[in-house]
């Protein structure tokens, strides 16, 4: 009786460790799916998280890639104005020398000596300062001319020589005239205060201009005018207070 007891109890024992065994085990088996269910929630989240990450990122370097782009269609046009001016600036260039080749340029023929057949000369006295008068070269001819240095003066049938020049009347320039225009020289007929040698009264007067060969005979105020050592003549000026300076 004792033993079948025993036999019963240890029975009930083990058939209970079983159980619990069992209950323990079940519980470790839904403990570890839970992590598992975690996990794969866990990696959905990250990979849920990452998604949006990449296409932001593939978006901003779509616009870098289309920026890239932008800027290198800007540069192409740029050059491709830049290269239009240069051959616009080229075809004015060509242009303006076809037109002076062809004579229509602005370049001008060189203006020539005045033609003393086509300029009146006149003179008169004045009164300041004393012992001057004015000599004025007109151009009439239908072009520009030049006046070079000094009209060449003989008082006189008699005279051996030109009347001498005032050195320091020179003018920076040649005198230009156009048509209708006039220049001027100052002449000192005698010493002021007397001190002229070989003196004398001439009833004639001649001028050569540069250019010309031959002389031009020129009427003097009066008839005559007194001479001496002391006359002298200017470069032609373009106005008469200057060509009376001297």
């Amino acid at each position: 009786m004792n033993v079948t007891a025993y036999r019963r109890g240890r029975t009930v024992r083990t058939i209970a460790a079983s159980i619990v065994a069992a209950a323990a085990l079940s519980l470790t088996a839904a403990c570890g799916g839970g992590g598992d269910g975690d996990s794969d929630n866990a990696g959905k989240a990250n990979s849920s998280a990452t998604a949006p990450a990449s296409a932001t990122d593939a978006q901003g370097a779509d616009k870098a890639e289309a920026g890239k782009e932008n800027q290198a269609g800007k540069g192409g046009q740029g050059g491709k104005e830049g290269a239009t001016g240069a051959t616009g600036a080229t075809g004015v260039k060509d242009a303006k020398s076809q037109t002076e080749k062809s004579g229509g340029g602005s370049e001008s023929e060189p203006v020539g000596d005045c033609d003393i057949n086509k300029t009146a000369i006149t003179v008169q006295n004045v009164k300041s300062p004393v012992n001057h008068m004015l000599l004025k070269a007109t151009n009439k001819a239908g072009v520009d001319c030049k006046l070079v240095g000094y009209p060449g003066l003989k008082f006189g049938a008699a005279a051996q020589a030109a009347t001498p020049v005032n050195e320091d009347s020179k003018p920076q320039a040649v005198v230009m005239l156009a048509p209708g225009e006039s220049a001027y020289a100052g002449i000192t007929t005698s010493a002021a205060d007397g001190s002229g040698a070989e003196g004398g009264k001439v009833d004639s007067l001649e001028v050569f201009i540069d250019g010309s060969e031959d002389p031009k005979p020129v009427e003097l105020p009066g008839g005559s005018v007194y001479v001496d050592s002391a006359a002298k003549v200017t470069y032609w000026q373009t106005d008469a207070q200057t060509a009376l300076t001297w």
